[in-house]
């Protein structure tokens, strides 16, 4: 059940207590060998020394991906090359790539992080685990390979490729845990069906998935259509790649490795923390790196923290899937609303995330939220008293869930396509 049980079930106030140790060795690296860092922390008026509360993060600097951008490539390491023994970056064009580097504890941390992941998820030593992950310089396939060998598991580095081989050595090899996206795992399971093969030819028990946001739905047809418990995870190649949080067995929020990462939840314009329980951006500050440490990192990532202990006996924080992104952040009548809310509805109600826009009016000085959605032609075709019965629930479910009026048009396939040629999710008038 646990993969290092003394620290995922630490008391809290233990936690907090390696937390600031962490926080101010962390600070004392960044201060004496990261010149941006020693900048912006003289800027920010603090005294890196002289921290002695976590509360003191409130008086941290921010880190944006622009900071990352303009510190290409090695300006932010705080150790000499010759102690990196692995560089990962993120996609991007020239100036747009993040790197990052890792030295040889940050590899046996990182190793150890994936491994709690996967114990949580229910994989053990015993299990044959196939990565469908690309691998290269993308931290997905190499954090997770090492953090299954770290747990003892056989491992299948397959990548992402020729997916009837995959599920040719997925059945062969007896692969008892498959490690992708949550879109990949559909794309198996459809291509199963292809080759006329069903989950009861298969070992699967266990799938662990992210890198991609998906909704409750998709989860539910995954662990029906390969027969496995899926469950989520969570990381960023700028703080680590995977390994930041994961779901247990439970699969009621992904449980944040604290000893490890100081996780804040900010309203995206204030940068003021949320209420208990409010959607918010994630902002997080490493605090066992090395090779790439990082202080309030914004990563324009929306969740809410989960305040109600787990089950499962872990102590440390949860946090709700990834629910959308600040960028895309809609301000309706004075409530926050996010494109990835609409969406996650859509997905649970019909099952296949319809296709959607969202348009903004401003009438009599009053913001208007409408929610165009895409039904098949012969939905469509149907009965009116079908039309309205899908269009009131859609309407009532949103309405719970953003806590404003929205109005539901249902619309035949393509219309969305004359209306927005560019696939914008959102319109939004009131701009105009």
């Amino acid at each position: 059940m646990y993969w290092q049980q003394a620290l995922e079930c630490m008391p809290r106030e233990d936690l907090e207590q390696l937390q600031l140790e962490r926080l101010q060795a962390t600070l004392y690296r960044l201060g004496t060998h990261v010149p941006f860092y020693r900048r912006k922390l003289r800027e920010a008026r603090v005294n890196y020394e002289a921290v002695t509360s976590l509360a003191a993060l409130r008086g941290l600097p921010f880190t944006t991906k622009e900071d990352l951008h303009g510190n290409y490539p090695y300006g932010l390491f705080a150790v000499p090359l010759r102690d990196v023994v692995r560089i990962h970056s993120t996609s991007g064009g020239a100036g747009m790539t993040t790197v990052v580097g890792y030295t040889r504890n940050d590899i046996k941390n990182w190793s150890d992080l994936v491994a709690r992941i996967l114990r949580g998820a229910g994989v053990t030593a015993e299990d044959v685990v196939q990565i469908a992950y690309d691998y290269g310089i993308f931290t997905g396939g190499l954090g997770l390979h090492y953090g299954a060998e770290r747990l003892g598991a056989s491992v299948i580095p397959i990548s992402s490729g020729n997916i009837k081989r995959q599920i040719r050595i997925m059945r062969d090899f007896k692969t008892t845990a498959l490690v992708c996206t949550p879109s990949h795992a559909l794309k198996i399971a459809d291509v199963m069906m292809d080759m006329g093969l069903n989950s009861n030819e298969l070992s699967l028990r266990y799938g662990v998935f992210g890198a991609e946001p998906w909704s409750e739905a998709m989860r539910r047809e995954i662990g029906e259509r390969l027969g496995i418990v899926a469950t989520d995870n969570y990381g960023l190649a700028e703080i680590m790649g995977p390994g930041v949080a994961g779901e247990c067995r439970e699969c009621n929020g992904l449980h944040i490795n604290e000893d490890h990462f100081l996780v804040e939840v900010l309203h995206p314009e204030t940068l003021e923390p949320v209420a208990a329980g409010e959607i918010g951006e994630l902002v997080i500050t490493t605090l066992t790196k090395e090779a790439f440490p990082i202080i309030r990192y914004r990563t324009r990532d929306l969740a809410r923290l989960l305040p109600e202990p787990c089950p499962c006996g872990r102590t440390l924080s949860r946090m709700s899937r990834i629910l959308g992104r600040s960028d895309d952040m809609l301000i309706i009548r004075g409530v926050n609303v996010f494109p990835a809310q609409i969406e996650a509805v859509l997905a649970d109600i019909n099952g296949t995330g319809s296709p959607y826009l969202i348009i903004v009016d401003r009438e009599n000085h009053e913001d208007k939220l409408t929610v165009m959605v895409e039904v098949t032609e012969l939905l469509f075709s149907d009965q009116i008293r079908k039309q309205s019965a899908l269009a009131d629930t859609i309407q009532d479910r949103l309405v719970t869930d953003l806590g404003i009026q929205v109005q539901v048009k249902l619309v035949e396939e393509k219309t969305l396509e004359t209306i927005d040629s560019k696939g914008q999710k959102v319109i939004d008038n009131r701009r105009l």
